[in-house]
């Protein structure tokens, strides 16, 4: 299995929004939107940061609960396999790919499709994976189970689910990945 990585390279990898106070991330939502405007950030709407940080905590109480390890307070996203749908999201597109055999898994938590459905109070379609966080053992039967969104719901018309998100509680490998 591989964790995957995607970003704009004029930003680097590994930023996130959450990772900063509350004012400063939609300060920088604003200038995105400003110089990068085909990008799918820029068409997020004034709320999404609120909505953001708030799922966060979320998956943060969740994550705990299942005696997941945090080192850090805002994890890093990334997702498992390839997602051909996030690697359109940038308009200078990068990718970082990982085996997970250079994570503690003890460090990672799942949500299967992105964490913001995954806890959405809008969807209410019953799947048993809603509203719900993973280990990395709990989120290979899940896969067993479902398979990988992307390779049956890409496009979307199949539910919110394209992909599973990582949510990886620590700096290590990461800073491994990012240069200075």
């Amino acid at each position: 299995m591989y964790l995957y990585h995607y970003y704009d390279k004029r930003s680097g990898p590994f930023r996130s929004l959450t990772a900063l106070p509350k004012d400063e991330a939609f300060s920088v939502l604003e200038r995105i939107k400003l110089d990068r405007p085909s990008s799918q950030t820029a068409q997020r709407d004034t709320g999404y940061i609120s909505k953001r940080m708030n799922c966060e905590r979320i998956v943060r109480k969740e994550a705990e609960n299942k005696g997941i390890i945090m080192d850090i307070p805002s994890p890093h996203y990334l997702v498992v396999e390839h997602s051909p749908w996030l690697s359109a999201w940038f308009e200078d597109p990068g990718v970082i790919k990982i085996p997970i055999e250079e994570f503690d898994t003890r460090k990672i938590s799942f949500t299967y499709g992105d964490s913001m459905p995954a806890f959405s109070p809008r969807i209410k379609d019953g799947k048993e994976y809603r509203k719900k966080v993973y280990t990395y053992e709990e989120i290979l039967v899940i896969i067993d189970r479902y398979g990988l969104p992307q390779d049956w719901n890409d496009d979307g018309s199949h539910g919110p689910e394209r992909y599973i998100e990582a949510q990886v509680w620590t700096d290590e490998p990461i800073k491994l990945y990012i240069k200075s």
